[in-house]
């Protein structure tokens, strides 16, 4: 019987039973792929990583990321929270106010930088993958009725519905009104078949405007697709979000662009990410997703 230790960790938050919880195999060499994934099904959380040895000379350690579902070649949260994770195993060393290490994941090896905070914590920024916005959809009547809202409620003669990625192709959606958020009802099955259509991962509706007066936009995720038909805090289409609004002008700036987004208060699990864009002139080229984290559980898996 093999032993595997294992950490779930609250993701997006400073507290616990809040956040997007993630599950963080620490000994993860010698698990074979099917393996993996149906360790995910067991955990049956949005996202479960494995750290392993790294295969690039530049990198700290390796992550693979597996929803229920499938495995994905990058995400925010798995990676700050397994950051996390890492560090509370004496893995990563925090000696100076900011630490940066290198993880490798399937886009290629990325930087994280851990900053102390002087209550004792630390805030975990990732840098994400090259920003990229891709087609827009003009016909919005298919979306609006596979989220189960109007196409008047989708503010598609505002910003335009359109993909977004720093890793993942995700679809932007924007809405009306704050107040609109809570009768969003997806047709599941729909929202899976657009998905397909416009070769994305997941669709990301917001507003901007937000509950939380720290925040800017308020958000929600679905991805079916994958397995996750919502999830409470989503840090690639956070990035893939800042992306898209930079790109759009809606924060001007001459220089990095900086907002919180509020997320996952409709499932009780209220997150906040942290978004940094650098630009030129308004072009994103640089992408970082941050925000803290929390260890709920600490324990093993029998094999």
């Amino acid at each position: 019987m093999r032993r595997l230790r294992i950490k779930q960790v609250d993701v997006f938050t400073d507290r616990a039973l809040a956040g997007n919880p993630l599950a963080v195999i620490l000994d993860g060499e010698g698990l074979s792929s099917e393996d993996m994934q149906a360790l995910a099904r067991e955990m049956n959380l949005s996202e479960t990583t494995f750290v392993l040895a790294p295969t690039k000379p530049q990198a700290d350690y390796r992550l693979r990321i597996f929803t229920p579902m499938k495995e994905i070649p990058f995400a925010g949260h798995p990676s700050i929270g397994t950051a996390h994770a890492l560090i509370e195993d004496g893995k990563i060393n925090l000696e100076q106010q900011l630490t940066i290490v290198q993880q490798e994941l399937a886009i290629g090896v990325l930087p994280i930088e851990i900053e102390l905070q002087r209550d004792g914590g630390h805030v975990i920024t990732m840098t994400q993958g090259r920003p990229r916005l891709g087609r827009t959809i003009a016909d919005v009547q298919d979306l609006a009725q596979a989220l189960g809202i109007s196409a008047h409620d989708i503010a598609s003669d505002e910003l335009p519905v359109q993909i977004s990625s720093t890793g993942l192709d995700q679809l932007m959606v924007p809405i009306r009104s704050l107040e609109r958020f809570a009768t969003i009802a997806p047709d599941f099955e729909r929202l899976k078949e657009l998905e397909s259509r416009y070769s994305v991962s997941g669709c990301s509706v917001f507003v901007l405007k937000a509950s939380d007066p720290e925040a800017s936009v308020h958000v929600r995720f679905f991805a079916p697709s994958v397995g996750v038909l919502e999830d409470p805090a989503t840090g690639s289409a956070a990035g893939a979000l800042g992306a898209y609004l930079v790109a759009h002008k809606v924060f001007g700036s001459e220089g990095p662009v900086s907002f919180n987004i509020e997320q996952g208060s409709e499932l009780q699990r209220p997150s906040l990410i942290t978004v940094t864009i650098h630009h030129n002139k308004g072009i994103p080229n640089l992408v970082k997703v941050g925000g803290r984290a929390v260890t709920v559980l600490n324990g093993e898996i029998s094999l």
